[in-house]
């Protein structure tokens, strides 16, 4: 356990150092904000814009605060999800590219600690930069539009950050495999991107897909409810974190002996 704390420790040192603690949440923030205040000063954007003929009344119905924070929800499923992959593309595969995964597990450092520690400190920043960009929704949306219960807030919360873990395991599995951070980035988002357009087209028979975590948070935002098959999702995607990780303990283990 000690050597598992000493890998997790290093891990976030070296978050600290390339200054990820730093912008992340930073971002996360700006996407945070960016919904509720476009959609709040909208007409005076475009009045200040100009184009419209003079005397021209600009009326736009308000959203709803849950409506806003949907639009939030949506906005980091897209551009958050692009960062956070890209941000952590190299995680695993930048290091063996280097040599330095090989000088780590030259020494008696089992595999499963080495995986696990990565995984950990990914999961911790990711849903802690999630937390910040949601709160910000949550506050500009309460602010400038209706009052959205903290509670609600919270819960669907969770959900999008039990999809951005799915996303994150997956991250840390194609590291694994692949040596190239670029390649990882691009097969991440692709099997993120697949499994949604999957889930979407085919939601009668794809209740079990962790894509579905999505669709719960609208749900919950817009109709107080959870889909009738919540449970047989989170089921599911706990099992594919656990085959993930598993998996990619195996896999880098057998690469590296190979080397």
């Amino acid at each position: 356990m000690r050597q598992w704390w000493v890998l997790f420790t290093k891990e976030l040192l070296e978050m600290w150092r390339n200054f990820k603690w730093v912008w992340l949440p930073i971002v996360f923030l700006l996407l945070g904000m960016t919904d509720p205040l476009t959609s709040y000063f909208m007409p005076q954007i475009l009045d200040t814009v100009g184009g419209l003929p003079e005397g021209a009344v600009i009326e736009m119905p308000l959203p709803s605060g849950n409506e806003v924070l949907l639009m939030v929800t949506s906005q980091l499923n897209m551009l958050g999800v692009l960062i956070i992959v890209l941000a952590f593309m190299g995680t695993i595969a930048g290091e063996r590219k280097s040599g330095v995964t090989g000088m780590v597990l030259v020494k008696p450092v089992p595999f499963g600690s080495y995986v696990t520690a990565k995984w950990v400190a990914l999961l911790l920043i990711g849903v802690i930069s999630l937390f910040v960009g949601y709160l910000a929704g949550w506050y500009y949306g309460s602010i400038l539009f209706d009052p959205i219960p903290f509670t609600l807030f919270i819960q669907s919360y969770l959900l999008l950050a039990g999809w951005y873990i799915f996303i994150l395991t997956l991250t840390i599995f194609f590291n694994s495999i692949f040596r190239i951070p670029g390649l990882v980035a691009f097969v991440t988002l692709a099997t993120v991107i697949v499994l949604s357009i999957i889930t979407n087209t085919f939601e009668r028979w794809m209740t079990w897909s962790p894509a579905q975590l999505t669709g719960n948070v609208g749900s919950l935002l817009m109709e107080g409810r959870l889909l009738p098959d919540f449970g047989l999702t989170v089921i599911v995607t706990l099992i594919l974190l656990a085959v993930l990780i598993y998996s990619s303990i195996r896999i880098l283990r057998s690469k590296e002996l190979a080397e």
